[in-house]
């Protein structure tokens, strides 16, 4: 009996991943002037104090203490059409579930401060990690995905030094809070669908270092390198509406079940050129090891334990971005960028938990100077992710085949940034 629920529970943890889209939940928006940009020019810019995260060697060439904050929503259409002919019986009358992604806030804030002519430290506190998503009861995927969250809130202190006109090093220390809440369905003995719940918060820690490289003015290289972050979630799970589960009976006190996740690591490497007092041009390319968050770690604690890493074949991603900034007077600083980054998944094993997919950026912002300390921002990002196709089948949750048809997700940022 107990080996009855070690496995019933270990199949469902491993599904209990939010949904994600694009190239994964690894995000470059952060309520910073990036956005504008579709992120080019990520690791070279360094104009603000949002460099501690972007690139943490470009806090020592600011000018002064800097302090900068940003608001952010995110909005999409992520919309599941189901195959009627191919999705099994069993499911074939449920619903699509709706548009999963509601309206999301987010905010980032960041405090960049010189303790001498050569050396800055700062501190910064964001979000790069995680997606909610939450479906329409009853619908035909819920046996794979119903709600869920999972959410990764850094905090960052770095430091940065200038070694000579032309070199600056950083490096911060990433203590990551992970959050993760995901609820699904379970066919039962019982009328109706019972439920599954895994809810817990743990922190994970990791680095974030960075070289930028200025060899004439105007001309900056940034290289950056983000390092993998282990979130060891762990909960017992909480069941509900319960009878026979496909004809025997729940193990009444369930073990502790463990979920592993790993946040990708990443390497940017980006360019920043002056052209001339009104333009300048800014370009990426950057890689993010999502084959490592594939292998998700699961098991139960228990007397009797039983653990396995589930593979669920992702593979790393290719990022590349280009963008330009326009000054057409002093108090302003319009910018546009466009980036492609590759899908983490093939077509054959994209599922219904994760249906990632390559995705296009494209951005728009402005910045204008108020005064000689104060600068406002806003910028727009539109990612478009196409259609999504998933077909999976299992003896228990049944067969579901469809498409997430024409997916996309919005950004709209507004920002300040104080130079003391």
């Amino acid at each position: 009996m107990k080996k009855t629920f070690h496995y019933a529970a270990l199949a469902a943890g491993a599904t209990l991943l939010p949904n994600t889209y694009g190239a994964g939940i690894a995000l470059y928006e952060l309520a910073t002037a990036d956005v504008g940009l579709a992120a080019a020019g990520y690791a070279a810019r360094a104009q603000d104090a949002s460099t501690l995260f972007s690139n943490p060697a470009g806090m020592s060439r600011l000018d002064g203490a800097q302090f900068e904050s940003g608001a952010q929503l995110l909005v999409g259409s992520i919309e599941f059409s189901k195959d009627p002919n191919l999705t099994g019986p069993l499911l074939r009358g449920d619903n699509d579930g709706g548009n999963s992604l509601g309206v999301l806030p987010g905010a980032s804030a960041f405090f960049v401060q010189p303790i001498s002519d050569t050396v800055s430290v700062g501190l910064g506190t964001f979000s790069y990690f995680g997606l909610m998503s939450k479906y329409d009861d009853g619908w035909v995927g819920r046996y794979y995905a119903q709600e869920s969250a999972l959410i990764g809130m850094s905090f960052m202190p770095s430091v940065s030094v200038k070694v000579n006109d032309w070199l600056s090093v950083g490096a911060g220390l990433n203590a990551m809070l992970g959050y993760l809440d995901s609820d699904i369905a379970i066919r039962t003995g019982a009328p109706g669908d019972g439920r599954l719940s895994i809810k817990d918060t743990t922190w994970g820690f990791g680095a974030n270092v960075g070289i930028l490289v200025e060899p004439r003015e105007g001309t900056r290289l940034g290289l950056t390198y983000l390092s993998p972050v282990d979130l060891d979630f762990a909960d017992t799970p909480g069941f509900s509406n319960l009878g026979p589960l496909s004809g025997r009976p729940i193990f009444a006190a369930p073990p502790e079940l463990d979920l592993g996740v790993t946040v990708p690591q990443s390497v940017m490497f980006s360019v920043f050129q002056q052209v001339n007092d009104c333009w300048a041009v800014l370009a990426n390319v950057g890689w993010q090891n999502w084959e490592r968050f594939g292998m998700v770690d699961v098991g139960v604690d228990s007397a009797d334990p039983t653990n396995f890493t589930t593979d669920l074949e992702y593979k790393d991603t290719w990022h590349a971005a280009l963008g330009a900034q326009y000054q057409p007077s002093e108090p302003w600083i319009l910018s546009a960028g466009v980036a492609y980054d590759s899908s983490a998944v093939d077509d054959a094993n994209r599922t219904l938990t994760l249906p990632m997919g390559e995705s296009w950026r494209f951005g728009v912002g402005a910045q204008w100077r108020l005064s000689s300390k104060i600068q406002l921002g806003a910028a727009y990002e539109f990612v478009w992710n196409g259609d999504l196709t998933v077909t999976q089948e299992s003896t228990y949750r049944g067969t579901v085949a469809g498409v997430f048809e024409d997916a996309w997700l919005s950004f709209l940022t507004v920002n300040l940034s104080w130079r003391f």
